[in-house]
């Protein structure tokens, strides 16, 4: 029995040795089989991008603005002596009503009055001289037809004559020039109206020309405002203006541009533009606070729509905007109108449809994106 027990011992090992390399075998066989599914390449995941969108105003075209500004006269007048002098009297207080041929203010006459005096005597002296050329002439001549004196003595004594009439009318020019600065003293109103500033008072020494009354006239009112360079444009295409009033707040009334000025204020780089009233009523009174509101005409047409610049994806010739749709992109052509204050007027959308307004040429057709807070922007 002995003799058998090598052999066993061989057996035995045999087939551990068996168990051993089947084991490692499947070890290997599971190691290839997860190396190859975790080897194959994932499938690839659509990235959907949100968009910053806006939704078509149904109003379709420019807003309406609403500029303050302040009740005028259509015609001002600013008045002011055509002397220089010392206005020793004042006739009239702010917001006076005046009548044309009133006198508003005087300056002092003294040496106006003596410019006249003296004009005056030079003119009784140039009349004097004149008398005495024109006897001295008469007697010349008889004594030229009695062949007493030759004709050069007579020549003298007519061209003495002659210069002494010159005389004559420079010395009543003079006393008509000073007695116009005379009356120049006295400071008239031009036209009926109402004193919207005084400048000057009693007391003051002002220059000839400088303004020293405004005057603004009867009749038209208007409101004057101030308007920013980008907005100019828009005044032609308004199709109306509405005015109403602080003082009044029940009271509407229409108005119409009168008047663009060619050129900006220099401290506020705006432009004045005056708005005439039509049919005021009478309780409008100068100087009150006014808002004007215009509506463009644009406003009116359906067919423009006002949309973002940024909005524009342009392809080869072709404009477009990108419409959404169930979170779906889709080109739509476009035409372009006029550009304004980084909006831009289109046709080819309706009221209430969603548009990109930002990264435009990032997207594709067909693409899918998100839309975060329903859809505006």
């Amino acid at each position: 029995m002995q003799l058998f027990k090598p052999f066993n011992y061989i057996k035995t090992i045999s087939k551990k040795k068996l168990f051993y390399v089947l084991a490692a075998a499947a070890l290997c066989f599971a190691g290839i089989l997860f190396w190859k599914a975790h080897s194959q390449p994932a499938a690839a995941v659509e990235t959907i991008p949100m968009v910053r969108t806006a939704v078509v105003d149904a109003a379709g075209g420019l807003k309406s603005y609403t500029y303050a500004g302040e009740v005028r006269g259509r015609y001002e007048s600013q008045l002011a002596f055509q002397v220089t002098g010392k206005i020793i009297k004042r006739n009239v207080q702010l917001g006076s009503v005046v009548n044309a041929g009133d006198i508003l203010l005087e300056i002092d006459p003294k040496d106006l009055q003596q410019a006249v005096n003296s004009s005056s005597a030079q003119v009784h002296s140039a009349e004097s001289q004149l008398k005495l050329t024109e006897s001295n002439l008469q007697r010349y001549r008889q004594l030229y037809a009695q062949s007493a004196i030759s004709r050069a003595q007579l020549d003298q004594y007519e061209n003495a004559y002659e210069m002494a009439q010159a005389a004559v009318q420079e010395a009543s020019a003079q006393y008509g020039q000073s007695s116009n600065q005379l009356d120049y003293s006295l400071l008239y109103a031009n036209k009926s109206g109402v004193i919207s500033s005084i400048s000057a008072e009693v007391g003051q020494v002002v220059s000839a020309g400088q303004t020293v009354l405004t005057i603004v006239q009867s009749g038209e009112r208007e409101v004057e405002i101030s308007v920013p360079e980008n907005r100019i444009e828009e005044l032609h295409k308004a199709a109306q203006f509405t005015v109403s009033f602080w003082a009044l707040p029940d009271l509407k009334v229409n108005g119409k541009v009168r008047e663009i000025s060619p050129t900006a204020a220099p401290a506020t780089r705006t432009y004045q533009v005056r708005i005439s009233l039509l049919n005021p009523p009478p309780q409008i009174k100068l100087g009150m606070t006014a808002a004007v509101t215009l509506s463009s005409a644009s406003d009116q047409n359906t067919n423009l729509i006002s949309i973002p610049l940024s909005a524009i994806y342009q392809t080869s010739d072709t404009p477009g905007v990108w419409v959404v749709t169930d979170h779906t992109v889709n080109l739509r052509p476009i035409q372009v109108g006029s550009l304004g204050n980084d909006q831009v007027q289109v046709t080819g959308l309706r009221p209430g449809e969603i548009i990109v307004t930002s990264g435009v040429h990032k997207l594709h057709e067909g693409q899918k994106v998100g839309i975060p807070d329903g859809g505006r922007q």
